[in-house]
């Protein structure tokens, strides 16, 4: 998750935030962070479902006309 970051390395950001925001607003921004999180993925929820109503029955005969095309673009020996 956090790629190449060592245990050092995340100490030192996480003194430097607390030094920039104060101990008394980490609680606020990780909450406001965490609201923010949720109704992203609550509202790409709604959008996929959305999405699959409407395209039910195309998206299967789009994927199905995509594997014809791949055959035919297929050399043959």
């Amino acid at each position: 998750m956090f790629g190449n970051l060592g245990m050092w390395e995340m100490l030192i950001i996480l003194f430097i935030v607390l030094l920039l925001f104060g101990a008394r607003r980490l609680p606020e921004i990780g909450g406001s962070l965490g609201k923010g999180i949720r109704e992203f993925k609550g509202s790409l929820k709604e959008v996929e479902g959305e999405l699959k109503e409407i395209g039910g029955s195309d998206a299967t005969a789009s994927e199905s006309e995509q594997k014809e095309a791949e055959k035919e673009a297929q050399p043959r020996a």
